[in-house]
């Protein structure tokens, strides 16, 4: 890791950019990929396939076939089906308790207005292949689509490891598609003869499936949030543990070339600690090649004081950050910008990656400034619900009047206004 001692504010941004490559350049290659899906359909989808992920498909080996979905448990190992299960779990439970009752609130007498969640219809999920098979990801997705209610579940990945059919089984996805990259995008925004179109697409995966999601939310299908990827960043002090903070930067840089870490500290021991801790143990990895790429791109940086690193890391705003330091929760106050926060030694980003409950699917490149990770509110609508009774738009009737009148909405004031006379008509006289 490069280290940066006291850097002025004014080269943070610099400091802090992301290893990505120009959005235009990306945008003009995914760009035919999205209008080739639109006009080819299964065709297109069979071309690309083979085109990008080496996959030579027919028409009716688009979609994992049932039998295909229910051998995967037999292909794994007891102890692997196990942790899956519990995992499964755990991020059930604490998603679970994300629902929200349906409260009625009386905001003058006779007037009640209440929300009720509803699961959105049909979901997209997109789990990526590359070199990982990123099963925890269909937990992540599924679980909240199950527990919303979604109807229809569509999930598409170019992997085909047993694990991502298992999982998808355990989380009641519906259909399953052997399609990858911003091709997977494209099928789901716009549907066809094989796959279904759907109303929202989740999922992480690289710079062009990113791309491609954000071009079909401006035509107007919704997404999760703009994924690409994976980062972390570590605040340290000397009560971390130089080893632990190593591993952690490498758990994120072992995701590929284009991921990013970053180490804060107001130490120069503890940075120096672990940047020898990280030589030792990249070694070690079987994805060496590839988080040693990533280490390129990462920095650590010396501060002053606390207060300098909490600035410094909302200004970053991080996928993921952890806090080995002393006061850990008293500073995860102070944080604003980050998607996810880990407190304290013993708590590895890498927990929430699999299975101790919070969701890992999470804003990055900065967004985590705008947007929250995915969790049940993700895959569902709230709709409003109001009901007036006769005395209560008696009561608040003359505000709408008023108010209409006053935007020259002449409509919208005889609306109340036909219903008070009703009303008025239909009391008794005294």
């Amino acid at each position: 890791m490069t280290i940066i001692p006291f850097p002025d504010r004014s080269e943070w941004p610099a400091l802090l950019a992301r290893p990505v490559q120009s959005t235009q350049q990306i945008e003009a290659a995914v760009t035919p990929i999205l209008a080739q899906v639109r006009a080819g359909g299964d065709a297109a989808l069979i071309e690309l396939a083979q085109r990008f992920d080496r996959l030579t498909l027919q028409p009716d080996q688009l979609e994992v076939s049932a039998a295909e979905l229910d051998a995967a448990e037999d292909q794994l190992s007891a102890e692997l089906k196990a942790a899956i299960r519990q995992a499964y779990q755990n991020i059930r439970l604490f998603h679970e308790a994300q629902k929200q009752p349906v409260e009625k609130i009386e905001t003058m007498p006779g007037v009640t207005c209440w929300r009720r969640s509803v699961g959105i219809e049909k979901v997209g999920l997109y789990i990526p292949g590359g070199t990982a098979p990123l099963f925890s990801t269909v937990l992540m997705l599924g679980v909240p689509a199950q527990l919303a209610g979604c109807r229809d579940v569509v999930l598409c990945t170019p992997g085909s490891h047993p694990a991502i059919y298992y999982a998808a089984r355990l989380v009641g996805v519906t259909r399953v598609f052997r399609i990858g990259g911003a091709q997977a995008v494209a099928a789901m925004a716009y549907g066809t003869e094989t796959v279904p179109r759907v109303y929202k697409i989740f999922g992480p995966g690289n710079q062009y499936v990113t791309a491609a999601k954000m071009l079909v939310a401006k035509e107007g299908m919704a997404i999760d949030m703009p994924a690409g990827p994976s980062e972390v960043a570590v605040y340290a002090d000397d009560t971390a543990v130089p080893s632990f903070v190593a591993a952690d930067l490498l758990s994120q840089a072992e995701h590929g070339a284009d991921s990013q870490v970053l180490l804060v500290s107001t130490s120069k021991k503890l940075i120096s600690s672990v940047n020898l801790t990280l030589g030792t143990q990249l070694d070690k990895l079987p994805r060496r090649d590839l988080a040693a790429q990533a280490l390129e791109n990462s920095k650590a940086i010396l501060v002053d004081t606390q207060a300098d690193a909490i600035e410094l890391l909302n200004h970053y705003a991080a996928e993921h950050l952890i806090l080995s330091v002393s006061n850990a929760e008293q500073v995860a106050e102070q944080i604003i910008n980050a998607g996810s926060i880990f407190l304290g030694n013993y708590t590895p980003e890498s927990a929430g990656d699999y299975a101790s409950g919070t969701n890992h699917t999470l804003p990055t490149n900065g967004f985590a400034r705008a947007y929250s990770g995915v969790s049940l509110d993700s895959f569902v609508k709230k709709i409003t619900v109001q009901h007036i009774t006769p005395e209560g738009l008696q009561l608040v009737g003359p505000v709408v009047e008023a108010m209409a009148e006053a935007e020259s909405l002449d409509a919208h004031k005889r609306a109340v206004s036909l219903r008070l006379a009703s009303i008025n008509e239909e009391s008794p006289v005294n």
